[in-house]
């Protein structure tokens, strides 16, 4: 009796659902536009490292800068959910500022390559970036009210811009020298930023 051979059936590949497609392609054009720079990147690249066609893509962003954008959406979403994490499992006003600073920098840390592509892209997604800005602005004002109840909502926003701008420079100069931890970082911000709150909160108390 002739034998046959028996073949077996091709493994099933498993269906990948819009939003998992979505953060695997925005998690690879992160690191092709950090890699290569916006400008050199091609969406091609960017198919192939997800191992989909370039159409794709543009079903899902509309096109490279588009893609970009949704980067930087990304990038935005996911610092306010660690920030605000942070300060939530605080128990003071100092903590809940001293916990925030530090979850930016271990954030940055964490995605180095998001936040480079930020600050070399900033041309193209300049209103993406300050959107970031205003987010986390917004966001420390809110911590800066439980230190200070009776300051001003514009004080408030005031000290805020300041704290923001000073964690970028930071976080930039972090980037340039390895030295500065993360811990570091955090407490240069408390030395200045904590000094003057604290001294506002007392003088309230005082009144």
């Amino acid at each position: 009796m002739e034998s046959r051979s028996v073949q077996a059936a091709p493994a099933r590949r498993r269906r990948v659902g819009r939003e998992e497609r979505e953060r695997q392609i925005l998690d690879a054009a992160v690191a092709v536009f950090s890699e290569r720079g916006y400008a050199n990147a091609s969406m091609d690249a960017v198919a192939e490292r997800v191992g989909v066609t370039k159409p794709v893509l543009y079903t899902h962003f509309g096109s490279k800068e588009g893609l970009l954008l949704a980067c930087v959406a990304q990038a935005r979403t996911e610092l306010l959910e660690v920030t605000a994490a942070a300060a939530a499992a605080a128990t003071t006003p100092e903590d809940m500022l001293r916990r925030g600073t530090r979850a930016f920098f271990e954030f940055l840390d964490e995605r180095a390559a998001a936040f480079s592509l930020l600050y070399s892209e900033a041309r193209i997604a300049a209103d993406a970036v300050e959107g970031i800005r205003a987010q986390q602005t917004d966001f420390i004002a809110a911590l800066l009210g439980a230190a200070a109840p009776d300051a001003a909502p514009l004080q408030l926003q005031g000290w805020a811009q300041v704290i923001v701008g000073a964690c970028e420079r930071l976080a930039v100069w972090r980037a340039q020298d390895k030295r500065v931890t993360t811990e570091d970082a955090t407490e240069y911000l408390m030395d200045l930023a904590w000094t003057g709150l604290q001294g506002r909160a007392s003088g309230a108390r005082a009144r």
